[in-house]
């Protein structure tokens, strides 16, 4: 595809300019081994990166497995990693194969890799310098054939430089870094991602929702999005859930976007997503009224912005 002019790159929606770089650099960093060190807030689709750049590369007919590093406890985590022998401690009644193990040819995902515990990455360490393992209570090493990419909310650096971290690690981490910016970012991606969860939510509901109340958009573009994009599809299925109709109304928005508190942005880049998402409407529509539906403007407010910017 065509990466100037994405909006659906391997399962990442977005029409962002700021996107078209990390879409560039998915498409480069898949078709090499190099490990690949997503950052990114909570919810702003790491994952989906690390998915787009197995599926590009060479290893994409293979398994790919995922792990959130934060969520198992240290000894837990060591055995889905690299596995156990039978009897490596109580409750170890047969051999268990690690993620390692399964993802064998394929791409490992290790989200949250900051949360990873000292000890474990120590180990971690020794896997990708020496490409084998040996299994929690095993004696015998085993080869090592996967492709990692990790991802973080947090600064590595910061966590090295706060002694959490271990610096050969991180720099062994991050060969390719991408970062993801956060959805307040890229303005102009949030009315591309309600319709199309919208879209989804119509297909598998008895409601269907064809339009959106002007006032329900201003405070669904307004909004912070601490949560990103997966905050935003939880938005449009509590709509679903609350909301009846084909018109998705400001009082079916969860409790919190009556109390919006506006986002602090630079005022240029606003204006020029802006004057940007408005040219795309007239574009990619057939009339006014319908560029104007489509940003959630009413015709007034369309036509006053558009001689603002003077086209």
């Amino acid at each position: 595809m065509q990466i100037d002019n994405a909006q659906n790159f391997h399962g990442i929606l977005s029409r962002s300019p700021l996107m078209r770089d990390v879409f560039q650099i998915i498409q480069t960093a898949a078709q090499t081994e190099a490990t690949v060190l997503v950052r990114g807030e909570s919810g702003s689709g790491k994952e989906l990166v690390a998915r787009a750049i197995h599926e590009l590369s060479g290893r994409k007919d293979a398994p790919f497995l995922a792990v959130n590093c934060a969520a198992l406890s240290s000894n837990l985590l060591e055995s889905e990693l690299f596995g156990h022998v039978r009897g490596a401690f109580t409750g170890a009644i047969k051999d268990h194969k690690g993620l390692f193990q399964r993802a064998h040819g394929g791409t490992l995902f290790l989200d949250e890799i900051a949360e990873l515990p000292m000890e474990l990455q120590a180990k971690l360490l020794r896997v990708i310098q020496e490409r084998n393992y040996v299994p929690v209570g095993g004696v015998i090493s085993m080869p090592v054939n996967v492709r990692l990419v990790a991802a973080t909310h947090r600064s590595l650096r910061e966590e090295v430089k706060n002694g959490r971290f271990r610096e050969d690690l991180m720099y062994r981490l991050r060969v390719v870094p991408i970062y993801l910016p956060p959805l307040r970012e890229r303005r102009e991606d949030i009315s591309l991602l309600i319709w199309a969860f919208i879209d989804q939510h119509n297909a598998a509901n008895r409601r269907k929702i064809e339009e959106i109340e002007p006032e329900a958009m201003r405070l669904l573009l307004d909004y912070a999005w601490r949560g990103n994009i997966r905050e935003l599809q939880n938005v449009v299925e509590y709509a679903f859930a609350v909301g009846r109709g084909t018109i998705l109304k400001s009082a079916e928005l969860p409790p919190e976007f009556r109390e919006v508190q506006p986002i602090i942005i630079n005022k240029a880049i606003s204006m020029e997503d802006e004057k940007s998402a408005i040219q795309r409407a007239l574009t990619e529509n057939k009339n006014v009224n319908a560029a104007a539906k489509s940003l959630g403007m009413s015709r007034a407010t369309f036509w006053r912005k558009r001689k603002l910017y003077v086209f």
